[in-house]
């Protein structure tokens, strides 16, 4: 039987495709057919469409943090797992680093992997009675201002109000997009393993403007109350609101499986990612 492997990669960076090529190559000499979605055109790699990747074994992202989200949104309604190959910062999503492709190749040849299972949100706006949009997020969904004013929020959760707000925006995240936005906005980082949902405002004027930690099976509804806004998923899919628009935000039915070439320790990750003070650290 065919292994047909699915390859990811940010071919605005020369580095990437460098690394895709080098690992196509390789996969391709073992026997494996690699495939893609996008305009990618390197030696050993098909361009298909999106409906003939369903039986890839699994997603090779070259990139970013950002390439695994675009990844994310390419195998929506399937079961493969997405391995993220770090060509830059040290991410969160992409863990693996580029240093040896070749070992790479081999765990991939012989399917040497573990997957974990990430919590994905699914979000609806609803206008006039009528749903006029849906999508999902990995990290999270926000709700931003799209003019130079404020933009006045009312936000329930569980079908109880908790609080009105003048702010820039709001967000809901995951455990996986605590590190991204939602941290950058003042919000707690949460470990991967740990079921939950965080809800913030964005620069809200008001007293009580704090980070929520909920039950990622709560129901969070936003009103949008006054002038337009951008509802925007993972960064990458927006929609203009409007004043009276609804968005409704749960936990979506499906997940997404993020692989790795070894168990992987979340605090080590932390650590690199901020460059946190350890030395010294005396162990238990």
């Amino acid at each position: 039987m065919t292994r047909s492997l699915l390859l990811v990669v940010n071919d605005s960076r020369p580095q990437a495709v460098t690394a895709a090529t080098e690992m196509a190559a390789i996969l391709d000499k073992a026997g494996l057919t690699l495939l893609t979605v996008g305009n990618l055109k390197i030696d050993h790699v098909s361009q298909v469409a999106l409906a003939d990747i369903s039986e890839c074994e699994i997603a090779l992202v070259l990139g970013g943090d950002g390439t695994i989200l675009r990844g994310a949104e390419i195998v929506q309604n399937t079961d493969i797992p997405l391995l993220g190959i770090n060509l830059g910062h040290v991410g969160f999503l992409a863990e693996v680093e580029k240093a040896a492709i070749s070992e790479i190749a081999k765990a991939i040849i012989d399917q040497s992997y573990v997957t974990d299972s990430r919590l994905l949100l699914a979000v609806s706006v609803e206008r006039a009675g009528q749903i006029v949009n849906e999508g999902f997020a990995l990290n999270e969904v926000t709700v931003e201002r799209s003019e130079t004013a404020m933009v006045e929020l009312f936000l329930q959760i569980d079908n109880r109000p908790i609080s009105r707000w003048g702010c820039d925006g709001l967000i809901c995240a995951t455990p996986t997009g605590s590190t991204a936005y939602a941290f950058s906005a003042g919000g707690p980082i949460i470990w991967p393993e740990v079921e939950a949902l965080v809800v913030l405002p964005i620069a809200a004027h008001a007293l009580f403007a704090k980070p929520l930690v909920i039950s990622p099976d709560s129901r969070v509804v936003v009103d949008i109350e006054s002038q337009s806004a951008v509802l925007s998923a993972d960064g990458l899919r927006k929609f203009p609101l409007l004043a009276k628009d609804r968005i409704t935000i749960v936990r979506n039915e499906q997940r997404v499986r993020l692989a790795h070439l070894k168990e992987t320790n979340f605090s080590d990750r932390l650590v690199a990612k901020f460059k946190l003070p350890v030395e010294g650290w005396r162990g238990e």
